[in-house]
């Protein structure tokens, strides 16, 4: 497993059009066969902060990830949306392993 979370600060004015885009994007990108998870996470103490976390089957998801319709339709939209530009860190899955074991 592969996992990436990408951290968003958002617009004070743009937040609920951050949560409409990424909310299609999430429910869209868990749809594809190389996506295990798709969360999208809001900041409890700054609403203004989200974090995706996705969570891939193999290395090779994320690009087929960014190649869909659903992806480029977000990426596109949130481009104006941001107060600052977002950031991403890729981890790989120690525990559980990929059968859900120690």
């Amino acid at each position: 497993m592969l996992i990436t979370l990408v951290y968003a600060h958002v617009k004070p004015e743009c937040v609920e059009a951050f949560k409409k885009v990424s909310l299609d994007n999430a429910q869209n990108s868990v749809k594809e066969a190389g996506v295990a998870r798709f969360d999208v996470v809001q900041q409890a103490d700054d609403p203004t902060r989200f974090a995706l976390i996705e969570v891939y089957r193999t290395a090779e998801a994320p690009a087929c990830h960014r190649e869909t319709a659903h992806y480029k339709r977000w990426r596109e939209a949130v481009e104006t949306l941001m107060a600052e530009p977002r950031t991403k860190a890729t981890y790989t899955n120690l525990f559980p392993d990929e059968n859900g074991w120690g």
